[in-house]
């Protein structure tokens, strides 16, 4: 009967015959195979013995195995190779790759899960969360209205209207609608140590003035002065004209004196037309103290920088000025969106208009008017509540 397959010592016995002196005819013709057989089974096993055979049939297995595990493991690195330099964290892109594994390489859902380090379960987890489509919708349109606005300012705008939600929720929502404001700069910080000046907690306390800069649509240059009021952050003034001298400066600052009342101190650096005759004898005329900073230490008039820095990014960086009357009359209307409708974080997210209320509040009380009233800091966090006595601030 011709054998379909022989043994190792099947081969090593039939060697061991024609070492004997059987002919190579005779073997093939009793065993029933070919000389062809014959020869490469000698060329393989000639002179070895059976234990010798069955050693070297190990050697081949372990050698196949290892190629098997090698090739895997390459494959593996090419896997890792074609996620990229992406950083596989969160469960939504370890599901991406997951899915790019098994599609393109054709892995296993376990295999593939090793590779991109995620559980079979979270790859299988399908959300039952509600879509949330009127809220999302809500909530780009109002980061389209106000591009500049994080979404802790979004969070209370939509707080405002009665939306429930907490603010994890809505981060989560800006973060997957991809509403996130990139910087345009870095943000400097002060070095060194100054004197503060303190200042009383009420309106009309300390002003600061300062001047921006822009452009018309036609190239044309214009410069803004504004004023703010350093307790309360309240937008006082904005001037927009394509040239201001100090006489201009005084005139307009008689005017909103007229309107809310004179101001315990103004800040503001040492530029030319705040440092002219016309405000040294304006100053002298109304009795008004005027504190000029340091020279190359804007940080030192912060208040009013910081308004400049949120003035460039949401309102002069996102308008095409036509021309001067379309100006005065698009910061206008900043300016009363500022005070009265803009959440400011220093103030624990409320209105500028709104603090100013809180604090003429706690000044008409009786027990404000007492002169042994304690002192405090202003931080730079948001303040909780407003102290009700008569207090000085530490601020500049």
């Amino acid at each position: 009967m011709k054998h379909t397959r022989f043994t190792d010592e099947e081969i090593i016995g039939i060697l061991t015959e024609h070492e004997a002196g059987a002919k190579c005819a005779d073997l093939c013709r009793k065993h029933g195979m070919a000389e062809g057989t014959f020869y490469n089974w000698k060329a393989k096993f000639g002179g070895m013995t059976v234990s010798e055979a069955k050693r070297l049939k190990t050697l081949e297995d372990e050698n196949a195995k290892l190629k098997k595990l090698l090739a895997e493991q390459m494959l593996d690195v090419a896997a890792m190779r074609e996620l990229g330099s992406k950083k596989v964290v969160t469960p939504a892109v370890k599901r991406e790759a997951v899915a790019q594994l098994r599609s393109q390489f054709g892995f296993s859902e376990r295999r593939a899960c090793r590779i991109a380090g995620a559980d079979r379960k979270m790859v299988r987890y399908v959300a039952q969360r509600a879509p949330d489509t009127a809220l999302r919708g809500r909530l780009r349109e109002l980061a389209n209205e106000r591009r500049r606005f994080g979404y802790r300012r979004l969070f209370v705008l939509l707080r405002r209207e009665g939306e429930p939600s907490g603010i994890n929720r809505i981060y989560r929502l800006y973060r997957k609608e991809g509403l996130t404001v990139r910087k345009r700069k870095a943000r400097r910080k002060a070095i060194g140590t100054r004197a503060p000046i303190l200042v009383e907690a009420r309106p009309n306390a300390r002003w600061s003035l300062d001047f921006v800069h822009d452009q018309f649509a036609n190239g044309q240059r214009f410069r803004v002065m504004n004023v703010v009021d350093d307790v309360t952050r309240e937008f006082l003034a904005a001037i927009p004209d394509t040239s201001i001298s100090g006489r201009r400066v005084a005139r307009e600052l008689t005017a909103l004196i007229e309107r809310r009342g004179k101001p315990g101190m103004i800040v503001s650096d040492n530029g030319s037309e705040l440092t002219s005759n016309a405000i040294l004898g304006w100053c002298a005329e109304n009795q008004i103290e005027w504190h000029y900073i340091a020279p190359g230490k804007p940080m030192q008039n912060g208040f009013v920088e910081s308004f400049n820095g949120r003035m460039r990014d949401e309102l002069l960086n996102e308008t095409m000025f036509r021309n001067l009357a379309h100006t005065r009359s698009v910061i206008a209307a900043s300016a009363a969106d500022y005070n009265t409708e803009r959440p400011h974080s220093a103030l624990d997210y409320r209105t500028p208009a709104e603090y100013a209320r809180t604090l003429n509040h706690a000044i008409a009380r009786p027990a404000a008017r007492d002169e042994s009233s304690a002192r405090r800091a202003i931080a730079q966090t948001a303040p909780v509540g407003v102290n009700t006595l008569q207090a000085h601030i530490a601020a500049g």
